[in-house]
């Protein structure tokens, strides 16, 4: 059998203990001390690593080490102590700085070989050893501690510390009672995973208690016998006689749906998220990228209330405002009511109706240009289901004195918006169902 390698006479542990001792290994071209004129030789050039502390020593740069990558192989003391040197670099320079020394091993006069490219975690994990961390998942321990572990392992058992001879009763170990096992046999059932049964599996370690749950559904279950008549009377009131506490279950919501009105994106629309409050809140036009628009040009939803007599007369109807459907759920379509639009169809390709005649079958369209200007055929080709309206060019002399026809416009917007929510069946408790 051959004799254990003594920590001192390997590589990895004398280059751990000159990094501790702040030592720097020098670069020689043979293994007796480096002569001055060995003095900053390269990894090409370079066959022997000459070590200073703890002692003067000195390795081959081809020797073997104990580490050993992820395909199994042995890395050599070039590629470790090249990777040490390489230690704070990023990926892709190390990768680069490997290449380029094995060009320079590979050139007549040079030291020959090849230098191993160690992927990240092996690099991370051999540099965290070298500083001085205690486990490493790639360096094989030495055999002199493979040894003086095994001989620790047999005084225990000598001393009945742990293991023996000596026989234990079986319940120790989950067996049943009247047998008994080794020691050692003990240790490993002892160190198995226990699998539960379905209740600890199903139910956890502590038990939960839910006949809280059967409480709270005898209220609604009394509720619906209620309502179907097979209810005895009185039974939904005694459970909340008897749990006073499920008083405070939450009800459900009476207040009605909000209408919701979509804008066009585009950044030709007369009116987009910054000013169409002002506009059908005030009756006042201002230019979207005016300093005087009342709502930033990042807004993504607005709301804004208006008394809608015919639909109710007590109550004012909050209104949605937004530009896109992207986070509609699928029944929040029943409940636009109007859409904004500039005759650009591109428009609708994210609508539940992305056909112009079948959208406005459905939800009002509003169209509003330029006074004087031509209405686009597009819009006037999707026919009635769009209405269509101007205001005058804004001027920016006069700002928003003499604006008193936008108004006329705004209110006109609504009565047309009024109208078709009635004709669709919106009323004081809110609008039809999802179509």
């Amino acid at each position: 059998m051959a004799a254990a390698t003594p920590p001192e006479d390997d590589p990895l542990v004398c280059l751990r203990q000159s990094i501790a001792s702040n030592s720097t290994p020098i670069l020689t071209t043979s293994d007796e001390p480096a002569p001055a004129g060995d003095s900053g030789l390269s990894l090409a050039v370079a066959t022997y690593l000459h070590f200073l502390e703890p002692r003067e020593t000195s390795f081959s740069l081809d020797t073997t080490t104990r580490f050993i990558n992820d395909k199994s192989q042995a890395v050599d003391l070039r590629s470790i102590y090249f990777a040490w040197l390489q230690k704070d670099v990023t990926i892709p320079e190390y990768a680069a700085t490997t290449r380029r020394l094995n060009e320079e091993l590979s050139a007549p006069g040079s030291a020959g070989g090849k230098v191993q490219n160690l992927v990240f975690v092996e690099r991370l994990d051999l540099i965290t050893w070298l500083e001085g961390a205690a486990d490493s998942e790639y360096i094989k321990p030495l055999e002199s501690e493979t040894a003086a572990a095994q001989a620790q392992g047999s005084a225990q058992v000598a001393s009945g510390a742990a293991g023996g001879v000596a026989t234990v009763p079986s319940g120790a170990a989950g067996g049943r009672s009247g047998r008994t096992i080794d020691p050692r046999l003990a240790e490993i059932y002892n160190g198995e995973r226990r699998m539960g049964d379905r209740n600890s599996v199903l139910r956890g370690i502590k038990p939960t208690d839910f006949s809280h749950i059967r409480k709270s559904a005898e209220v609604f279950l009394g509720r619906s016998r209620g309502r179907s008549g097979h209810a005895a009377p009185g039974t939904a009131t005694s459970a909340l006689i008897a749990n006073p506490g499920l008083v405070s279950l939450p009800k459900k919501s009476g207040r009605r749906p909000d209408p919701i009105i979509l804008l066009s994106p585009s950044a030709s629309s007369l009116l987009r998220m910054s000013n169409i409050k002002s506009f059908l809140e005030s009756g006042v036009y201002i230019p979207p990228d005016s300093a005087l628009a009342g709502s930033s040009n990042t807004a993504t939803i607005l709301h804004i209330s208006r008394l809608l007599p015919s639909i109710d007369s007590s109550r004012p109807l909050r209104f949605i405002l937004v530009d896109t459907p992207e986070h509609f759920k699928p029944d929040y379509w029943s409940r636009v009511v109007a859409v904004f639009t500039t005759g650009q169809t591109w428009q609708f390709k994210s609508y539940k109706w992305q056909s112009p005649p079948d959208l406005f079958k459905n939800v009002l369209g509003v169209y509003v240009g330029w006074r004087g200007e031509e209405i686009p055929g597009t819009v006037r080709g999707w026919g009635r289901g769009v209405t269509s309206t101007a205001v005058e060019k804004w001027n920016p002399h006069a700002g928003t004195q003499g604006r008193w026809r936008d108004r006329e416009v705004v209110e006109g917007i609504w009565g047309n918006i009024e109208e078709s929510m009635r004709s669709r069946g919106w009323g004081k408790d809110g609008g039809p169902g999802a179509r």
